[in-house]
């Protein structure tokens, strides 16, 4: 069984088990899937202001924060008991192009090339990570939630504005991917 858990599941497993949160959470408690939200819960909890975005009945949704750290928790357990031993397995042509970058230490799940704290201090470092940070928590606040709240929980509502914002970031992501990112990281 351990074997199981540890190989990657096909898009046709994962993808129904992620989807079948939608209706559980639904019918378990009337409540909407979204990670992005929890942050906004945060803010009510420790900033005691008089400003009107974190003014509401944050106890209400307490209940996502647990879903939230649940996440966390296993993202830690599955890192320390259920990592693959071998180096992550890519595809030939993007181990190829991603040494034209000097990216060529494949040993972790990330790039140790890129995701170290003395890259931190790099320009790219800086804006990759600080940058990207802005930009997604930005967004997100933005389109009025993060991806996984648009896509999973949104467009299975049959929410049009989940579907624009859905289209937008499958846009954003490919605009990155392609052009902005091979732009970075040859600086």
């Amino acid at each position: 069984m351990l074997e199981v858990i540890k190989q990657p599941w096909p898009w046709y497993v994962s993808g129904p088990l992620i989807g079948l949160t939608v209706p559980a959470l639904l019918i378990l408690g009337n409540k909407s899937f979204g990670i992005s939200s929890s942050l906004r819960h945060v803010c009510a909890i420790c900033i005691p202001g008089k400003i009107q975005f974190f003014n509401y009945n944050w106890k209400k949704e307490i209940w996502n924060l647990f879903f939230v750290s649940g996440i966390f928790l296993g993202g830690i357990i599955a890192a320390i008991f259920f990592a693959s031993p071998g180096p992550t397995q890519l595809n030939p042509m993007l181990v190829k192009e991603l040494a034209g970058y000097g990216i060529t230490d494949f040993s972790s799940m990330v790039p140790a090339d890129l995701m170290r704290w003395d890259k931190l201090l790099t320009l790219p470092g800086f804006i990759m990570i600080v940058g990207g940070g802005f930009l997604v928590g930005f967004g997100a606040r933005y389109a009025g939630g993060c991806t996984s709240g648009h896509a999973i929980m949104g467009l299975s509502t049959l929410q049009w504005p989940s579907l624009v914002a859905t289209v937008c970031f499958m846009i954003g992501g490919f605009v990155m991917a392609n052009w902005i990112l091979p732009f970075i990281l040859s600086l």
